[in-house]
């Protein structure tokens, strides 16, 4: 039976889904599904088949560890005991990794934000912006997504990735600021940055710290955000920030061990 492959990629792409597409690309001999087949696997769930049994477990567990290390790869499969298989085929399938671009969550919708937005269009960032004020997100440029909607419901609802997901504070007003970041530096983000001079952060750590959070929380926090660049403009400040977080997603993408070819099963 058919499936729609193309949609379910979509809907895990909006959804900022890690996510796989596994084909057969060759089959020798019998095997339970045809070149073209495909899978798609996430970190906790797969759609399609490419033939059940051990061998898809197999897929599955190589899918997985290839999205982990988001680098695509190779795999062959002969389909003997070791694959719990008797077909006696081989089967040889390309693990597509996709859904691994870095997501930056915007708190702020203000001169600042729009800035750092216009400087980050075009790059490997796909960028959320929160914030209640209508008037504001109605000028986001093309490619950003508008929320405005509170930012409790967001956060609460944030998918937090340790690689993938970035979050910058800059609302319009310090409690605010000072609230979501105690909400956020106790997620698993791979980079918080808080707008703001040192002194300002000195008095939010001391507040922090107050509420409840641990110095290891605390640590997690970037404040003045960006590269150690003069000026103190909008876009001089967007410059800088965008230069950090593109320094970090850089070294995210390029950390990982590379898998080549998955041991023969």
């Amino acid at each position: 039976m058919s499936w729609n492959w193309i949609d379910k990629l979509a809907e895990l792409d909006r959804a900022d889904v890690g996510h796989a597409l596994v084909t057969i690309t060759h089959v020798d001999g019998s095997a339970p599904r045809e070149p073209g087949a495909k899978i798609i696997v996430t970190d906790d769930a797969f759609y399609g088949t490419v033939g059940g049994g051990h061998l898809e477990a197999l897929v599955l567990a190589d899918a997985r560890a290839a999205i982990a290390t988001r680098a695509s790869t190779k795999a062959r499969y002969p389909l003997g005991a070791k694959a719990g298989q008797c077909c006696g085929g081989v089967v040889e399938v390309f693990i597509e990794v996709l859904g691994s671009a870095p997501v930056l969550h915007v708190f702020g919708a203000g001169h600042v934000a729009q800035a750092l937005m216009r400087v980050l269009s075009g790059t490997r960032f796909k960028v959320h912006v929160v914030d209640e004020r209508e008037e504001w997100l109605a000028h986001l440029p093309p490619g950003a997504v508008a929320h405005d909607e509170p930012w409790e419901r967001y956060v609460a609802a944030m998918r937090c990735d340790a690689q993938r997901a970035y979050a910058i504070v800059m609302t319009h007003r310090h409690d605010l600021d000072e609230d979501i970041v105690f909400a956020l530096c106790r997620k698993p983000l791979r980079y918080l940055g808080l707008i703001g001079s040192r002194t300002k952060w000195k008095r939010f750590a001391h507040r922090l710290e107050l509420r409840g959070a641990s110095p290891a929380e605390i640590a997690r926090v970037t404040c003045p955000i960006g590269i150690a660049l003069a000026g103190k403009a909008p876009q001089e400040v967007a410059i800088s920030a965008a230069a950090q977080l593109l320094e970090l997603a850089e070294q995210t993408r390029a950390a990982p061990a590379l898998i080549t070819q998955p041991a023969e099963r």
